[in-house]
């Protein structure tokens, strides 16, 4: 069932001992593992009072998405829309689809080629091998299956549900930041939008190989639903909290993509999932992306980051990645006139 985690962490291994390059790019700060001083619950926000609350009751709620994105970068929603019976669902079928063996996996016909992915192919030491795998899926990959299994009618449930709910916490965040929220409708489109259904096998080295290493998100919002295991953590004033599970919450997170337009005024904060010696974690993901094509720019006199396409974002990334082993992201895409 589980990917050849333990060849590839032997590989490594080895590599790491007998490695006596001068060269190797240095790891940041954040890809040390650190004690984690404390679980925390992440603000809890009620997203109902956005449809059935009155004007000030909305204002309110309104007030806290983006309280929460400024200063956590991290919060919660409850009475989302998205029924406890769509999520149970989700979570049965994709825990059947991870149980199937490795090569069927792999070679998975149910998706497009390329969707399913494990480990870290450009990993060159312990720190950089996320112990996790995953089907990446193209929101038309859903909508365009005629193949009506479970799995494909539930995912797609999933899907445009958490689409909806993207569309209102990032029309919210615009509109609080004085920005056009029409924005993303025109923008963020179905083929650039995905899922991540993820898996965390349990790890025989917690304290050494990360579920995923270190990162941010190069999008605009994620909406997660995991398990109750926990292994979520995040930077919150310097240090590494972990995040405490809610059964009844989705957790939503700022991307790269909403602090360059806000000009920083919603933090895209570094997280990573950490390994489990004994017990598996499931989780979903929702990202909203825009179209490639589509610019990015801050709306300021004194804007913090210059005006890029998602395509620049992206190839930036892939070429950080496979050249230093881990991504650089919106510093690269600073404006060094101001």
């Amino acid at each position: 069932m589980d990917p050849p985690f333990n060849e590839i962490y032997k590989t490594l291994l080895y590599n790491q001992i007998t490695n006596t390059e001068r060269d190797v790019p240095e790891i940041p700060f954040s890809f040390s593992v650190t004690a984690v001083v404390e679980e925390v619950e992440l603000p809890v926000i009620d997203v109902s009072r956005l449809i059935h609350g009155a004007e000030k009751e909305r204002e309110k709620c309104k007030e806290e998405i983006a309280r929460a994105s400024r200063e956590w970068g991290f919060f919660q929603v409850i009475n989302h829309g998205i029924s406890m019976d769509v999520l149970e669902k989700m979570r049965q079928e994709q825990i059947r689809v991870f149980r199937e063996p490795f090569d069927k996996k792999s070679k998975s016909e149910k998706f497009s080629a390329g969707s399913y992915r494990w480990g870290t192919p450009s990993a060159t030491c312990l720190r950089q091998l996320s112990w996790s795998e995953a089907f990446h899926v193209p929101m038309t990959d859903i909508s365009n299956n005629k193949d009506f299994t479970t799995l494909s009618s539930t995912m797609e449930k999933f899907a445009s549900e958490s689409e909806a709910l993207a569309y209102m916490l990032a029309e919210v965040l615009a509109e609080k930041s004085g920005q056009k929220s029409s924005f993303f409708k025109e923008n963020c489109v179905r083929n650039t939008c995905y899922l991540r259904m993820n898996r965390y096998p349990p790890c025989p080295k917690p304290s050494e190989v990360y579920g995923l290493m270190p990162h941010t998100d190069s999008d605009f919002l994620t909406i997660l639903y995991q398990d109750q295991v926990g292994g979520l953590q995040l930077i919150k004033d310097d240090r590494w909290i972990a995040v405490k599970p809610n059964p009844r919450a989705l957790i939503i997170n700022i991307g790269d993509l909403f602090q360059a337009w806000s000009n920083g005024m919603y933090k895209s904060v570094e997280h990573r999932v950490m390994t489990n010696p004994t017990v598996e974690r499931f989780s979903t993901a929702y990202f909203m992306c825009p179209s490639y094509d589509a610019v990015i720019e801050c709306s300021s006199d004194c804007p913090a980051y210059r005006n890029f396409s998602f395509r620049e974002f992206r190839q930036q990334v892939q070429e950080d990645v496979k050249k230093l082993g881990f991504k650089v992201g919106l510093p690269r895409f600073l404006n060094h006139l101001y």
